[in-house]
């Protein structure tokens, strides 16, 4: 009876690791989305021409 426990217990750790390795994922981060902009707006009359000598 002791071999059978034993492959028992091996069976169930092996397919408990293929049931993880090939589930759905259990990842519980939050959702980022778009991150809201708090800088000042590009003004293009305020910018130093990079050409100019």
């Amino acid at each position: 009876m002791s071999i059978l426990n034993q492959v028992e217990h091996a069976f169930k750790y092996l397919w408990e690791g293929t049931t993880r390795i090939f589930g759905p994922d259990d990842n519980t981060y939050p959702e980022t989305g778009v991150q809201p902009f708090s800088g000042d707006p590009y003004d293009q009359d305020n910018q130093q021409a990079s050409n100019e000598v």
